[in-house]
């Protein structure tokens, strides 16, 4: 059971409570599962009895109760408990739990021909947005790559902005995020004395001379309303430089799927017990794709990446058979866990305008 299969049988729960008269709310379009957070338990957990309460009438917890007897009925989950106010809490069964993994793999490996919007090429162009789109993405296929959906199909959102390099730097990056969701932004720069849409605190320095890649970082990574530091740290090639962990991390995928073609085996999608905090920064990507974009803030997409980099750095020197050892089903399983990531990487570099390199 893959996330996006969890969010539907939660959204099946809440369609059955309704059906039923249990609940009394319009059925939500799609229902966001994640890894719990700070008091949570189990593999995912979700809001979803906190948004509908109010719409219900009904207090979170009998909202969650409701949904919690439902769920746990499913084929795959193990349990359900409520924390907090209300929210869900689900474990999968082993068997699940390990599938879920391997799904989620081999959906992101399977849909990585797909084209990044505005994914940086040949060009150095330090800012290259102007009125974009999103590509045909009628449906979330193989042809589209991982996290990509439709959820702003037909909308057409303007953003007006000052004549500032950080604010152009930061809607060029909006305009692919919010892309990746079918939707399609319209850039406009403010005449004096009219609003903004988008204004993030300026650079103190020109970052041109860091070059484009870490002139990019240095104005993305920070939120919006910091101010950026423009400084040598981000060329360092040491741990302290998040944008060196994210680029390292992105090339060690692509030097461990080389050494493992010399061993010769490939990576084959399956359970990776030892990866846990690997898989929860896969499976959470859509969603920060979504909020990135929704909240008018790549930095979310940026320190994501360092999340996912730093979990599979953890891991990686466990994924090549050592001395006479033989590859075995674990280490194709962790091979494709890897791959998975750099594939995620790269594609969110590409929406930040920043290049992967293969070697680094």
């Amino acid at each position: 059971m893959t996330p996006v299969e969890l969010s539907r049988t939660v959204l099946h729960a809440v369609r059955s409570a309704v059906a039923d008269g249990e609940l009394d709310v319009v059925v939500p379009p799609r229902v966001v599962v994640g890894p719990p957070g700070p008091g949570g338990c189990g593999d995912y957990a979700t809001n979803v009895a906190l948004q509908l309460a109010r719409p219900a009438g009904r207090a979170p917890l009998d909202v969650a109760e409701i949904l919690r007897l439902r769920i746990r009925e499913t084929a795959g989950v193990a349990d359900v408990e409520i924390t907090g106010p209300g929210f869900l809490n689900i474990r999968l069964e082993g068997a699940a739990a390990s599938a879920a993994t391997a799904a989620l793999v081999r959906e992101i490996l399977d849909r990585r021909g797909g084209d990044t919007p505005g994914a940086p090429g040949t060009s150095s162009a330090f800012v290259t947005h102007g009125t974009a789109g999103a590509p045909d993405t009628s449906s979330t296929t193989h042809n589209t790559p991982y996290g990509h959906t439709t959820a702003l199909n037909g909308h057409v959102i303007p953003l007006r902005i000052p004549y500032d390099m950080r604010a152009e730097v930061v809607v060029d990056a909006l305009v692919r995020i919010i892309a990746t969701q079918g939707g399609r932004v319209e850039v406009a720069h403010a005449r004096p004395g009219e609003r903004v849409d988008l204004r993030p605190v300026p650079a103190a320095e020109d970052p041109a001379p860091l070059g484009p890649d870490a002139a990019r970082w240095a104005l993305l990574y920070p939120a919006g309303r910091d101010r950026p530091r423009i400084t040598a740290d981000h060329l360092l090639q040491r741990e302290s430089n998040p944008l060196f962990r994210v680029r390292y991390a992105h090339a060690r995928t692509r030097a461990l799927g080389r050494n493992a073609a010399r061993l010769g085996f490939d990576g084959v999608p399956g359970d990776v017990p030892d990866a846990g905090a690997v898989v929860r920064a896969l499976a959470e990507y859509p969603d920060v794709l979504a909020q990135a974009g929704a909240q008018r803030a790549p930095d979310r997409l940026a320190r994501h990446l360092v999340v996912l980099a730093d979990a599979l750095l953890a891991v990686q020197h466990t994924v090549l058979p050592l001395g006479d050892e033989k590859p075995s089903a674990a280490h194709r399983a962790r091979l494709a866990l890897a791959e998975a990531v750099g594939t995620v990487l790269a594609g969110g570099l590409s929406l930040l305008g920043i290049s992967a390199p293969e070697h680094l």
